[in-house]
């Protein structure tokens, strides 16, 4: 890193699997712009952890011990509005994504993704953006595909799955 670049994206991992932790924690730690200043193994430890080290980005893990990902993530959320949580998971039910979505995740990717992708996901979220694999939109789409969405609704999802920001679809 050079001395006039920005400080480091500080990364949390949650995940229950040891060898999944700690192989994340490795893999993003060989990225310059990345360090990884926590990890935990279950939803009750996220928080905590949250609470101490108040990290940039979050990967969370969805089905854990103590707490979900999805129960973890709302808690983080409602003490910390403003926390950047990654949902990484091997889960791709539409029920499951639409959960985590509506806990405050901006992110939600399978465990199936490359490296690449997931250094990618993490910069947007840090940037503020949400980061929605076209994978993971069509499962939500179905999902809501039941309930008759506005047009409006229909507009919004499609700025999502274009990694628009909160603030950009409202502009919008």
């Amino acid at each position: 890193m050079t001395s006039n670049s920005s400080p480091a994206i500080r990364v949390m991992v949650i995940d229950d699997h040891q060898i999944v932790r700690q192989g994340l924690v490795a893999l993003i730690n060989t990225e310059s712009d990345l360090t990884v200043v926590a990890e935990g193994a279950d939803g009750q430890q996220a928080v905590e952890l949250f609470r101490q080290h108040q990290p940039d980005v979050t990967l969370m893990d969805l089905r854990m011990p103590v707490l979900s990902g999805v129960e973890a993530t709302k808690a983080i959320r409602q003490e910390f509005p403003t926390a950047r949580i990654i949902v990484l998971t091997t889960f791709d039910g539409d029920e499951d994504i639409y959960r985590a979505l509506q806990a405050g995740a901006q992110s939600y990717l399978l465990k199936g993704v490359s490296f690449d992708e997931l250094i990618e996901a993490i910069r947007t979220v840090h940037a503020g953006q949400r980061r929605i694999p076209a994978v993971v939109a069509e499962r939500l789409a179905e999902r809501m595909a039941g309930e008759e969405l506005t047009s409006r609704e229909v507009q919004v999802l499609e700025l999502i799955v274009h990694g628009k920001s909160n603030k950009e679809i409202g502009t919008a």
